[in-house]
């Protein structure tokens, strides 16, 4: 049973370091563009402080080494990107992160490991680290828990990324099965609660995955074809009469108007326009006034 266990461990450190490794990408344009972007640090900052704490768990728990080694790993990673951010950020967003992850990184981090080595002793040691490392790791494995509610909101998976929640789901399962084999409460109820999240993601990714955002209705459709239909024939009203004034010594005003013609095509095709994407029937008043503009009334 122990070497089983070993073995799924390994497969664990393996998934895990996957998954740690996911935003080298992400960091490797924003070194390139020497920007952030509209990146946000606060992810980063956070999973090196449970991965730190984690690193500390397994230093703590007798036979612990994969749980060290795999988080040990994972806060050398998340210690590079949450540099990179910092050298890279706009200086108000690198002020606040740097706020952000001395009060986690350093002061809570901190706080946990000297609590735990001067209050505690023995097994209560484990027990107060371990209840920090899975509250944080629940918290993190429900994050993702928006993109689920976007996706069903949008019917899109656009914001869900497949593999992310394909590696999130096998990094739940296999340490869920190792907690299992070494009888640890502390890793199975996060992982297990991470492994149900990601079912819920791949789930929802099969439902939506084929499918598109609605069509405009057919409503919105004759809407669009008689607004263009309408601008298209202000547009040759305008071309018309312009073509019939192009003449130099057609530029004075004329008798009792106080613009040009050209401004009252404007505004007749404007309004006309308007009363189009309005999508109301016309008043005989305005359909005299249609004609009087016509006519050059007024």
């Amino acid at each position: 049973m122990a070497s089983l266990s070993f073995i799924i461990g390994i497969i664990g450190n393996v998934i895990s370091i996957l998954v740690f490794t996911s935003p080298i990408g992400t960091f490797r344009r924003v070194v390139k563009k020497k920007s952030t972007e509209n990146y946000k640090g606060i992810p980063y900052i956070t999973t090196l402080l449970s991965t730190s704490l984690w690193s500390f768990y397994g230093i703590l728990k007798p036979g612990g080494l994969l749980v060290l080694t795999v988080n040990g790993a994972g806060a050398i990673l998340q210690f590079i990107y949450v540099t990179l951010f910092l050298i890279y950020a706009p200086r108000d967003v690198k002020i606040k992160s740097m706020k952000v992850a001395a009060i986690l990184d350093v002061g809570f981090l901190g706080a946990v490991i000297a609590l735990t080595l001067l209050a505690f002793h023995g097994s209560s040691q484990l027990i107060c680290v371990g209840i920090f490392c899975a509250g944080l790791t629940i918290v993190m494995y429900a994050s993702p828990l928006s993109a689920m509610r976007m996706v069903i909101k949008t019917k899109s998976v656009e914001f869900m990324p497949f593999f992310l929640s394909f590696f999130l789901f096998l990094n739940g399962g296999v340490w869920s099965v190792y907690a299992v084999l070494v009888t640890d409460f502390f890793i199975g109820v996060p992982n297990a609660v991470g492994f149900v999240l990601g079912s819920a993601q791949l789930i929802l990714y099969a439902v939506y995955r084929n499918k598109s955002r609605p069509s405009a209705t057919s409503e919105e459709r004759v809407e669009e074809e008689g607004s263009a239909h309408m601008v298209k024939r202000a547009v040759e009203m305008q071309v018309s009469k312009d073509d019939g004034k192009a003449s130099p010594k057609n530029h004075s005003l004329s008798k009792g108007r106080s613009l040009p013609m050209p401004f009252i095509s404007r505004q007749y095709s404007l309004q006309k326009i308007m009363r189009t994407l309005s999508w109301s029937p016309c008043e005989p008043q305005d359909r005299q006034q249609d004609k009087d503009i016509e006519k050059g009334d007024i």
